[in-house]
């Protein structure tokens, strides 16, 4: 009769299934236990089911020791199959992508910055986009970027900020405006040798020949 007064009716939530199940079980019971009972009561397979009670999921272990719970009569829990995990080849090769991913200096760079490459990205937790931006800049270029702003408050007082302004616009032009190759051929015909012109350039006298030509 003892045995009979230690047991409670609950109710079993299949997700997906209208119905409820009710199950008679001890009002206390391991948690591990509880999901055998419930997974051969609803079909369910037992290493992937999990269980939730007044919205908080059940767990087998906790800090080590074997968790326990305690239940009333007309208590409801809430049985959920958790996904499959992916193959382990899929599991890889997203790892090989995120490894991909991840900003990763040359094996020939020098040992200062694969230490500051390590304080940045696994300390101070600098996104890799922001750390492929400032490695892609030499070193010279950031020390004249350093000297700009120096300079900046100095030519701010001395009011010749404008100026400073065009003079490094002026500067930056003429600078990236790079070199040709020998026998290399510009854009612009009046730079070549004899005016000679890009192949498929569009100008007033093409269009003149291929409108006598018929082809408009």
């Amino acid at each position: 009769m003892e045995e009979e007064t230690n047991k409670v009716t609950i109710n079993i939530k299949k997700m997906g299934s209208a119905r409820p199940r009710q199950l008679q079980i001890p009002s206390t019971i391991k948690v591990s236990d509880l999901r055998r009972l419930v997974g051969s009561e609803v079909n369910l397979p037992v290493e992937r089911l999990k269980l939730f009670l007044h919205g908080a999921v059940l767990q087998d272990i906790k800090s080590g020791c074997e968790m326990h719970v305690n239940l009333n009569e007309g208590d409801s829990l809430l049985a959920v199959v958790a996904p499959k995990p992916p193959a382990k080849h899929i599991q890889d090769r997203e790892a090989d992508d995120e490894d991909d991913l991840r900003f990763k200096l040359p094996e020939t760079a020098p040992q200062w910055e694969k230490n500051l490459v390590f304080l940045l990205q696994n300390k101070l937790r600098v996104p890799d986009v922001l750390l492929m931006a400032i490695f892609s800049v030499s070193l010279k270029t950031w020390a004249l970027i350093f000297l700009w702003f120096i300079m900046a408050p100095v030519a701010y007082r001395w009011d010749l900020g404008p100026i400073y302004i065009l003079t490094t616009a002026f500067s930056l032009i003429f600078f990236n405006l790079g070199q040709r190759r020998q026998g290399d051929a510009s854009a612009y015909s009046i730079f070549n040798d004899g005016y000679r012109e890009l192949p498929g350039t569009l100008n007033a006298e093409r269009l003149d020949r291929d409108i006598r030509a018929g082809q408009f």
